[in-house]
Order: C-alpha cells, then structure tokens, then sequence
C-alpha cells in the first residue's frame, strides 16, 4: 500500500488523489494522509507560474513534514486570464509529474472582487449561500450546474500527474 501525502485537508482535494490513485494503482492501493501546509504564494494566485509555484513549494514542505512517504501531492488553484484552473504536482523518490487542469471562464462580476483582494471561494459562496464551496463542489461545480465538480476536474489532471509514475514511455 502507498503512503501518499496530500498537501491540503481540502476534501475535494483529497477526494480526487484518492479516486486518481484508486485509478491507476487500484482500489485500495493507498492510504492518503492529509496536512496542512504553506504554499508560499497568496492564498489566491494569480497567473500560471504562481499557480505552479504554489503547487511546487506545497510539495516540498509535505516532503519535509512526511519524509517517508512514497508521494506528495499537492494541488494549487488560481485565475489566469479570467479563468479558475488548478496546477497538480506529485513527487516520489524517483521523479516528478505536473499537469494543469482544464480551465473555467469566470463572469466578469466574479472576476472584479478577486481582482479587488478576495479569494474565489468566498465570493462564490456569497453569491450562492453554499458555505465553503471550495470544499465542495467549487465555482466549477456551480457555473456547470453540477456537471463538473472540483473533484471531478481535480481528478483528471491528478490522473495526468501520475503518467510519469506508471508509464514505461516516460522511463
């Protein structure tokens, strides 16, 4: 069984590591151990590299924290170019896997108080009523009717991360 750490205690988050990891290696094949820890960027990044940045350095602090594990896997969400999309990084002993998520197009209104300061979530949640969002289903969740979730997009681009770590190709 694998040791995995994620690097957030977000459970849409962690939801989507588990199902990815559940994917590839198969049901059971892990035990996620979730922590809490600085990604060294605003808590809304703004822009690829940051998005990338926060990702990176939220793995390597997992790292330090669980050195024994046998991957850390964070997942860093911002806005670029008037869309929400998220960075996954996973590490191993061995190597490294990033991929980026699909992205969502946000409204204007949406994009205004962001821009002014505050972080996605909350104004998501202000203007659905649903408390923490971002633990749930996120803006995708809601801007798709349900169709997509955090977890679902979340999933998909941790399924691309872990290509390097069960593909003989990247070898």
């Amino acid at each position: 069984m694998y040791h995995v750490v994620s690097a957030t205690t977000n459970p849409a988050k962690i939801k989507a590591i588990l199902h990815a990891f559940s994917e590839i290696f198969g049901e059971g094949s892990c035990h996620i151990d979730a922590i809490s820890v600085e990604s060294g960027v605003p808590e809304q990044p703004f822009g690829c590299q940051e998005t990338r940045a926060g990702a990176r350095n939220r793995v390597a602090n997992a790292r330090k924290i669980r050195p024994d594990a046998d991957f850390w896997v964070a997942i860093e969400a911002g806005i670029d170019d008037g869309s929400t999309f998220s960075w996954v990084v996973i590490d191993s002993h061995q190597q490294r896997g990033e991929a980026r998520s699909a992205t969502l197009p946000l409204p204007e209104s949406i994009l205004q108080e962001v821009r002014a300061g505050e972080a996605l979530g909350p104004v998501i949640s202000r203007y659905t009523g649903v408390d923490e969002v971002g633990r749930k289903e996120g803006a995708i969740g809601v801007f798709t009717a349900g169709k997509l979730t955090r977890t679902s997009v979340y999933q998909q681009a941790v399924l691309l991360a872990l290509s390097p770590f069960h593909n003989a190709i990247y070898r």
